[in-house]
């Protein structure tokens, strides 16, 4: 099912991360404009054994510990993207702020009766772990190592979700695209050359400095750092350096390698560093709040409508719950259909034709040759995963319940029909975000909040 509400609901699920995450995963958005208030200062670390509400949103609390827990997650987030810390208090009244701006929502979302199936947390735990390279026992562990237990993990999860429905219920509507806005996107995308414009795969290797080192340890940890820039440089291979040498999370799997994306996704201190590099230059040393990298280009492609894009071919069988049919249900009734079809004794095409529910039914499902950013971001994910032929495990969407084939790939260049309509995603996406960072102000607006001073 083609969709292109695609931004918002990748920056909540990238937000509750707390393992690998990309380089250029989304932090926190910007708070709305408050005033710094003592209770919102007091809500950094303080040395004491009791918790304490530091604030009440409509006659719920937020307590410090809940600011202090928060404001740890982010801390690594910020580290592994190799971001610089904003001062300490100001730190904490932003998470402060917020906690109370998704407490606010989160109010609202009970109060429309939007409600989130246990498949749905499910589904959503599986693709932090998909995103993560392991499976979700592993992630789990990994999670309890970093103090977090699995059941409040799942409630973050949860919560995302419903924020994230909630911004589709009240946003859709509120953003328009015309012509005329779809006429200047192509002509700065034509007219600029900037690295903005482009897709970059870089792979980096973090040798991390602990916070409140000493001179004598920061200026050893540079010259380790020095020697595996001069290693890189001399042409040794940049996965095994990586797999050796970085501190990164995730460095052994994946080689220190990110993936392509957009250079808006990277951190603006990597794309500073390989401003003028070519494919293969490794960037001079750079410090970040987490220690020093060593960055690589592994790949620039030109990015935007103009470049080549990878097509994907798939089809699906779409369920929509409603009082017959939980979304729990629905994946299971799914997943026997897959079953079935792997062991040969259905046909997916005429299952479609029976079941799915979906103008593709009559089709058998086939939604066509789609371009990159046409399906709804959990659509878009589970394809990426597969190889031709292979069939997914039913997954969640905001439309339904489906049940997905990919069929095949092929690269293609975009006829000028075609690069409108991803101008127009593109576009779309971008004003989608400017809209949710006004309608978050408005549902924080309307709430009753007050800021508590700590116990004396």
């Amino acid at each position: 099912m083609k969709h292109t509400f695609h931004a918002l609901a990748l920056a909540c699920f990238a937000q509750t991360l707390v393992l690998h995450l990309p380089a250029g995963a989304q932090g926190m958005r910007a708070a709305p404009p408050a005033a710094v208030s003592p209770a919102a200062r007091a809500a950094a670390p303080a040395p004491r054994s009791a918790d304490y509400i530091v604030a009440v949103v409509n006659s719920e609390p937020i307590t410090n510990n809940e600011v202090i827990s928060k404001m740890s997650r982010f801390e690594r987030q910020l580290a592994q993207q190799g971001q610089r810390m904003p001062p300490r208090p100001e730190f904490a009244r932003q998470v402060l702020e917020r906690l109370i701006s998704e407490k606010a929502q989160l109010q609202l979302a009970r109060e429309l009766g939007i409600k989130v199936d246990e498949a749905v947390i499910d589904q959503a735990e599986q693709n932090v772990a998909r995103q993560n390279q392991v499976e979700v026992p592993e992630l789990r562990r990994r999670l309890a190592a970093d103090g977090i237990a699995p059941a409040q993990f799942r409630e973050d999860l949860r919560s995302q979700v419903l924020i994230t429905r909630l911004r589709e219920r009240e946003l859709e509507s509120r953003v328009k695209i015309s012509d005329l806005d779809v006429d200047q996107f192509l002509r700065e995308q034509r007219a600029g050359n900037d690295i903005s414009t482009q897709e970059i795969n870089l792979a980096h290797i973090l040798v991390a400095v602990p916070e409140n080192a000493a001179e004598a340890q920061i200026a050893s940890l540079r010259a380790k750092a020095q020697r595996v820039q001069e290693r890189a440089r001399a042409g040794e291979d940049f996965a095994k350096l990586a797999q050796e040498a970085s501190d990164a999370p995730g460095a052994a799997a994946s080689g220190g390698q990110v993936g392509l994306r957009g250079a808006e996704r990277y951190p603006p201190l990597f794309v500073q560093a390989i401003q003028n590099l070519p494919e293969g230059g490794v960037s001079d040393i750079v410090r970040s709040g987490a220690g020093f990298h060593v960055i690589k280009v592994i790949e620039r492609r030109k990015g935007g409508v103009a470049g080549p894009v990878v097509q994907r071919h798939a089809r699906h069988i779409l369920l929509r719950p409603g009082p017959q049919l939980s979304e729990t249900a629905a994946v299971q009734r799914l997943a026997e259909y897959k079953k079935r079809v792997q062991a040969g004794h259905a046909d997916f095409a005429q299952l479609a034709r029976e079941f799915s529910q979906d103008a593709s039914a009559r089709s058998g499902g086939d939604l066509g040759w789609a371009n990159p950013g046409m399906f709804v971001p959990e659509f878009e994910e589970a394809i990426s995963a597969l190889a031709p032929g292979q069939i997914a495990d039913p997954i969640i969407s905001r439309f339904g319940v489906h049940l997905v084939q990919l069929l095949e790939r092929r690269q293609a260049a975009l006829s000028e029909r075609e690069q409108r309509e991803v101008a127009r995603n593109l576009v779309r996406e971008k004003k989608l975000d400017e809209a949710y960072v006004q309608w978050a102000q408005e549902v924080r607006g309307r709430a009753y909040v007050e800021l508590r001073e700590p116990p004396q």
